[in-house]
């Protein structure tokens, strides 16, 4: 069974299978600090396979939105206890944008974040493994500065353009060699495109994702496309032209909105609050939560039930469980 079969299976009323993006708090339940893990294969290989133990639909890779930006020469911050961080803007204006070379595979952390799917792919069996990447528009973002290329898209919108092209020339070369390590599908995670409107995302964001996904899905390798913002029930037509297999939001929407709008043959996820139930809540507020999720989503048969964006480090592991146990108490009901 391939990874778009096997999602298709965990999306089923009543055999329902949850799918959080839990790497952070793995690595603490495995007391890996987070700095460690971004910086070693082997110890995202182990954390990998440890979330893979718990009755996940697949396998997700560490959430790493600074990796790609740090290949084109960004610096970045680590923290022991937290995901690491841009420090300052790489590019500040339209020179600087067209001095900017795309990078090769040999680039900074790229060998270890291919080499720990190597890694993990051999560890894990039949179980499908989810790489990760930051979408176009964000890592466009994280190069000049979030605040910046939104003045930017206003002001200077052929440079933002062209940022947004170069990093999605270096995302395709990217996603094809973690396809070729072993990955059995991607979670392209395009967050920075919820605060745009749907106008501006048609322009900065959307035709680069729609590009990736024809030149690097195929039947047995779906991308999922993570967007977290707080969307408008209008844009979800529109995300539906970006025909990914599956789409996955974060919890500053309304399901219900989402699976009304994308069409049945695609896969919907998300989007149990990361922050608010599964890292400040207990294990019953957990419960509670994953519940309210469910009976919204209790009709939908392309549903899958996750997280809404990557669990934090500082999110306790008996809510993780919790989050699982309320999903196959769900499959019960």
């Amino acid at each position: 069974m391939n990874a778009t079969e096997t999602l298709w299976q965990a999306a089923r009323p009543g055999q329902r299978r949850a799918l959080p993006i839990l790497a952070f708090p793995a690595a603490r339940h495995l007391g890996i600090p987070a700095d460690a893990l971004c910086r070693e294969a082997e110890l995202q290989a182990q954390v990998i396979a440890c979330a893979a133990a718990l009755p996940t639909a697949a396998a997700v890779c560490p959430m790493d939105l600074t990796l790609e930006a740090e290949a084109f020469g960004a610096q970045v911050r680590f923290a022991t206890n937290d995901a690491p961080a841009v420090a300052h803007p790489l590019v500040l204006d339209e020179a600087d944008v067209r001095a900017l070379s795309v990078p090769d595979l040999r680039a900074a952390r790229i060998p270890q974040s291919l080499a720990a799917v190597r890694l993990a792919k051999a560890r894990l069996g039949a179980k499908p493994l989810l790489a990760g990447a930051i979408g176009p528009f964000s890592l466009a973002g994280r190069l000049m500065d979030v605040s910046e290329i939104l003045y930017a898209c206003i002001d200077e919108p052929e440079t933002v353009q062209l940022l947004a092209g170069k990093a999605a020339d270096f995302l395709e070369t990217y996603l094809c060699a973690l396809r070729s390590a072993g990955a059995d599908g991607v979670v392209l995670a395009e967050p920075l495109a919820g605060v745009l409107s749907p106008a501006m995302s048609a322009v900065f964001s959307d035709p680069y994702v729609k590009r990736l996904i024809e030149r690097v899905q195929t039947a047995d390798f779906p991308v999922v496309y993570h967007n977290c913002g707080r969307l408008s029930p209008a844009v979800f037509p529109q995300l539906a032209d970006l025909r990914a297999a599956a789409y996955h939001f974060g919890n500053a929407i309304d399901m219900a909105d989402a699976l009304a709008a994308l069409p049945r043959d695609v896969l919907v996820m998300g989007n149990l609050d990361p922050a608010g139930a599964l890292t400040n809540g207990s294990a019953q507020d957990v419960r509670r939560a994953t519940r309210a999720l469910l009976e919204t989503c209790a009709g939908a048969e392309n549903f899958v039930p996750s997280t809404g964006c990557d669990v934090p480090y500082a999110a306790p592991w008996e809510n993780i469980l919790a989050f699982y146990e309320a999903v196959e108490e769900g499959n019960d009901a």
